[in-house]
């Protein structure tokens, strides 16, 4: 058991975590035709924008209700409003998905009810999806805002089924701790076993870098919002980390839908639950194909715990990640010396490490002076040439290398593939064996000989 602690620093120096309208933002690029949009000022939107430009590489579809000093004490109503109706004339989505921010969160703005004004006032945006979830700044973190996001699509656009389920079909909530290739993996293993998955959200659709025929203003694919409205006839609801319980459990309190909730799908273990449980839904059994992934698996695991075990590691990232890579680095071996995190989880107390810290990089720059192998996203690059140290990237953002998106840590293929990505990581780092690492206490240095 791990003990969880909070940073008392009066600021933060180097900072790890994103904020939650961030998170919230992501999350409603998953859907096909959709505008994110933050009630906030331009600077907020301005920074969302920038980042995912620089992780994603592609083009970002985010707008803001660009709330000035006046408006903001005034009330937002009107930017609302005029934001919604310039989206809908100009880029026609088929959702407009509205994030709060800190300003207007300390403001109080009521956006639920901006909501039901504008539909009393403009009937002709009825097609439209409009939904708003809170995500103030000052508090939780990107995975806190993504959850809250798809929560409210659930509430909000998911219909109560009318009549029995569809044979076949299942839910998937994948945690903002996966990327695109990540959710396109599990994709893949589930239609495997004769399943049709609708994935709330879909980024493997909308953020995997393909270049579309023509260009659209809003996300290039994603769940449509019919699959969503479907979901309630799905048979099962499969959530992939702790931060997607509250929408699989507001799921299934508005639908019925039952939920299994998959901790993490990095490791050995791990995946054998889930492909079990997908075994038993379909009466199918594993395929072959993932059959022969999971001996691979087993194989690089042996090849790669000698360079993995006794290795002490710094680990920084949102809970959920922490927790997937953490708990498997463990199982390989590894020692997390240094664990820091954005937001509270449950899951924090039971990492395999002594303490957890909900803090910024510079509090794991100050625990990780004696660990071989620095895992953070890409602002740990600094951290990591200062102390020397080996630096693997994961999470978001990643704008220093290329690829982002299509990073695999899940599945049999995902983790055999860190296994490898890591193992010779540690490889290339690790120290080459010289004369003197062989001779005896009481014999004299080889570089002593050749002097006399």
């Amino acid at each position: 058991m791990a003990s969880v602690v909070k940073s008392k620093k009066a600021c933060t120096v180097n900072p790890l975590k994103m904020s939650q309208p961030v998170g919230g933002a992501l999350a409603f690029m998953g859907v096909r035709g959709s505008m994110p949009l933050l009630h906030g000022s331009q600077g907020c939107t301005s920074f969302g924008l920038v980042l995912f430009v620089r992780h994603f590489r592609e083009s970002i579809p985010l707008q803001t209700t660009a709330m000035s000093e006046v408006a903001t004490v005034l009330g937002g109503y009107e930017n609302v409003e005029q934001a919604v109706l310039n989206i809908a004339q100009r880029t026609q989505p088929s959702l407009i998905g509205i994030c709060s921010t800190g300003v207007t969160e300390t403001k109080g703005d009521d956006v639920e009810g901006f909501i039901t004004l504008i539909r009393e006032r403009h009937p002709e945006l009825a097609h439209i999806g409009l939904v708003y979830a809170s995500t103030p700044d000052f508090k939780g973190a990107f995975q806190d805002g993504w959850a809250a996001a798809v929560t409210r699509m659930v509430e909000t656009l998911v219909e109560v089924p009318t009549g029995p389920p569809r044979r076949g079909q299942v839910n998937l909530l994948p945690g903002c701790h996966l990327t695109p290739g990540d959710i396109e993996e599990l994709r893949e293993i589930i239609e495997a076993f004769g399943l049709a998955p609708v994935i709330l959200p879909d980024l493997s659709d909308s953020l995997d870098g393909h270049i579309p025929d023509d260009f659209t203003p809003t996300t290039l694919g994603g769940t449509t919002l019919a699959d969503i409205a479907g979901m309630g006839r799905s048979e099962l609801t499969l959530a992939v980390g702790e931060q997607m319980r509250p929408a699989a459990a507001a799921l299934g309190a508005k639908t019925g839908v039952p939920y299994v909730l998959f901790e993490r799908l990095t490791g050995l273990v791990a995946n054998d639950a889930f492909l079990m449980r997908l075994s038993e839904l379909s009466g199918r059994p594993v395929p072959a194909k993932y059959r022969r992934q999971r001996s691979q698996l087993e194989d690089a695991m042996l090849d790669g715990h000698f360079f993995f075990g006794g290795c002490k590691v710094a680990l920084g990232a949102e809970p959920d990640l922490l927790y997937a890579v953490g708990s498997f680095l463990a199982e390989m071996g590894c020692q997390i010396a240094a664990a820091v995190t954005t937001t509270e989880s449950p899951l924090l107390e039971r990492l395999p490490c002594d303490e957890v810290l909900i803090g910024d990089l510079e509090d794991l720059e100050q625990r990780a002076g004696d660990c071989e192998l620095l895992i953070t996203h890409a602002h740990g690059r600094q951290l990591a040439e200062r102390l020397q140290l080996p630096f693997f990237r994961l999470g978001l953002p990643m704008f220093d290398r290329l690829g982002a998106a299509h990073q695999l840590t899940v599945g049999y293929r995902g983790t055999r593939g860190l296994v490898f990505d890591i193992g010779n990581l540690l490889l290339a780092h690790g120290h080459e064996p010289g004369p003197d690492d062989w001779r005896l206490a009481h014999e004299p240095a080889a570089a002593t000989l050749a002097a006399d």
